[in-house]
């Protein structure tokens, strides 16, 4: 794990059980079991709900690798804990659940 993922990881926690997993050169981030973003060359990216687009009407749409959806680009912001506490319960509340493996 690198010095941004902890960054985020200790900006995020608050907010409940935080857990990022590397994937095919870049990171997954789950909330509560969630996925709410990934985390790509030392750049965050947080899926579009209603709340992220609400409070993060600023942020650019970008897509993080190639063949994946927009996300948006958080790039600052990450010391605001109200806004991130708010960000966070609204999307965590707005994403649908995981869904369960399939047995084999």
């Amino acid at each position: 794990m690198n010095e941004f993922n902890e960054y985020v990881r200790e900006c995020f926690s608050p907010a409940g059980d935080l857990v990022i997993k590397p994937m095919m050169g870049g990171y997954l981030v789950y909330l509560t079991g969630k996925l709410i973003g990934d985390i790509c060359d030392q750049e965050l990216f947080l899926k579009r709900t209603p709340t992220s687009d609400r409070l993060l009407a600023g942020s650019e749409l970008r897509y993080p690798y190639e063949g994946s959806k927009t996300l948006m680009h958080v790039f600052d912001r990450f010391e605001d804990a109200d806004l991130i506490a708010e960000l966070l319960e609204g999307m965590s509340a707005e994403l649908p659940e995981r869904k369960p493996k399939k047995a084999k």
